[in-house]
């Protein structure tokens, strides 16, 4: 299906039809990336940070989950600095 490219304000969209979101299962928010010369539109993951649990605990037994750059304490932080 051919769709004109529209002006809205200063930026450019297009008119995509309800029966074409609805099958698609797109309602109010949709993930937008450009895979090669495509963009490409999907619905969004169920959950901003679904996968996130088990990612986490992928990292810790690999033992990959420690700071990336660890604080050091200093003369001042063990003498001077009041709670």
């Amino acid at each position: 299906m051919l769709v004109p490219i529209v002006k809205i304000g200063n930026s450019q969209g297009i008119r995509l039809p309800k029966p074409i979101l609805e099958q698609a299962g797109m309602t109010d928010m949709v993930d937008l990336r450009v895979e090669g010369q495509s963009i490409i539109l999907a619905p969004p993951a169920a959950h901003p940070r679904a996968g996130w649990a088990e990612a986490f605990q992928l990292m810790h037994e690999r033992g990959d989950d420690g700071l990336l750059d660890p604080q050091i304490a200093t003369a001042f932080d063990e003498t001077e600095w009041e709670w």
